[in-house]
């Protein structure tokens, strides 16, 4: 049997959990270490690292759920360790369909009852770096227009990488937006609050966490942020993505601008679910993704 020991994800987990997720390669902004620290508080996010995988395990509605991040398919002794710790029916995250049919398939072969469903909502949209920076092809004309437009009407904009001392500035943007959007949908309500205290969790844990990020100034005022960190060596999460909603085009142009002047290593810009807001998932889908990433929810009596 697996001897499996967590303790509570900190920053000083970062080097263990990225030894094995950046190997991994997998592309889900769940295992963005920005994420997974600044979200801490809100899941209590317990981890266990192995030779060859990273344990995940969550606390949602008092039960206990779990996000594995291996070299490969998750192994049977694995999952009969995690099936062990748990004091209900087994729940793993965020595996994409490929991975969610070869677990189904090596659990059935040993008699083991599994179900998976698909959770369309919380599907990654993945781009290409370039394709974001620099807006070519007919495909893109429209939002190569809104960034047009945007110099046009503010040729002396600024764009800044956001360092600490902008962090106050980041703080009243982001106010400005929450404002607007819990006006106009109240279902942003409930998350605001919480995602203030992950944005300060990132804000204390800036330069441990590896984190980059860009700002737009107008007249010497920040107008629009956005920052984020690696989840692959290539691959980077934009983990948020503020503005001032009264500046038409400022997240055209710190979409644009950031992506710009992201490093070349990172051929791959992960922006996250869509969180089933029909209004967000067309927004996402206008930038024409190279990619949608699964999210399965695997079941295991």
């Amino acid at each position: 049997m697996i001897d499996l020991s967590f303790h509570t994800l900190t920053i000083a987990d970062r080097a263990a959990v990225q030894e094995v997720t950046f190997e991994a390669g997998r592309r889900n902004c769940n295992f963005s270490l920005a994420n997974l620290v600044g979200w801490q508080f809100w899941y209590s996010t317990e981890v266990c690292v192995l030779p060859d995988a990273v344990v995940l395990r969550f606390s949602l509605d008092g039960d206990r759920a779990y996000m594995i991040c291996t070299k490969g398919v998750p192994s049977c002794e694995l999952l009969a360790a995690l099936c062990e710790d748990c004091s209900h029916a087994l729940t793993l995250l965020g595996l994409e369909d490929e991975a969610a049919l070869q677990l189904q398939q090596n659990a059935c072969r040993k008699g083991i009852n599994i179900s998976v469903e698909a959770r369309r909502d919380q599907y990654d949209y993945l781009y290409r770096r370039e394709d974001l920076a620099g807006l070519h092809g007919g495909k893109l004309q429209a939002k190569r227009n809104h960034v047009n437009h945007f110099r046009a009407a503010y040729p002396d904009f600024e764009y800044r990488p956001l360092e600490p001392s902008l962090f106050g500035e980041c703080r009243r943007v982001a106010a400005l937006w929450h404002d607007g959007k819990q006006h106009d949908n109240p279902v942003y309500g409930d998350t605001i609050e919480v995602e203030k205290r992950a944005m300060e969790t990132v804000f204390a844990h800036w330069d441990e966490l590896g984190m980059l990020g860009g700002s737009i100034f107008l007249g010497g005022r920040m107008v629009a942020f956005t920052y984020g960190g690696a989840i692959t060596p290539d691959t980077f999460d934009v983990c948020v993505e503020k503005a001032d909603l009264s500046v038409e085009g400022a997240f055209s142009i710190i979409n644009q601008q950031f992506c710009a002047h992201l490093p070349e290593r990172f051929t791959f810009v992960n922006r996250e679910e869509d969180m089933g807001l029909s209004g967000l998932r067309q927004a996402k889908l206008s930038y024409h993704p190279v990619e949608l990433l699964t999210f399965n929810v695997v079941h295991i009596a």
